[in-house]
């Protein structure tokens, strides 16, 4: 009876180690990305209609968000394929946007808030457990 090669067996237990809650952190991941895009958009589109916006922050603002944007679609497509390279920025930007939600209940702007916090959470959540059952 032939043995199995190292690899071939090693590629068996990576495939068993891999969590059925990938494809939905990279669906949330890819909604944030929209999300924040269309921020973005929204500021291009704010800065065309209004006249009086300081033009160096407004286009900092606009690049941040096209940067955090690709991010954000960038690890949700590494959740999709099972690479570990999403999970760090996954996690750092679900943490930043708890900041924000927060801050943005502060500012009594509890719409916002509750939109972030209920695509941040369960991100979170899903994200650290992943983390938790592959090692």
């Amino acid at each position: 009876m032939p043995k199995p090669s190292a690899s071939g067996d090693s590629m068996r237990k990576d495939a068993s180690r891999k969590s059925p809650h990938r494809s939905t952190v990279a669906t949330l991941l890819s909604i944030e990305a929209g999300i924040v895009l269309a921020l973005g958009l929204w500021l291009v589109f704010f800065s065309i209609t209004h006249e009086n916006e300081e033009l160096a922050p407004l286009l900092g603002e606009i690049c941040f968000a096209a940067i955090g944007a690709l991010g954000l679609f960038v690890a949700g497509r590494g959740y999709a394929r099972g690479k570990n390279y999403g999970r760090s920025p996954a996690i750092l930007a679900n943490l930043i946007a708890l900041g924000v939600a927060y801050y943005q209940i502060q500012g009594r702007f509890y719409i916002g808030a509750v939109i972030i916090l209920v695509l941040a959470i369960p991100t979170l959540f899903l994200a650290f457990s992943i983390a938790k059952s592959e090692g």
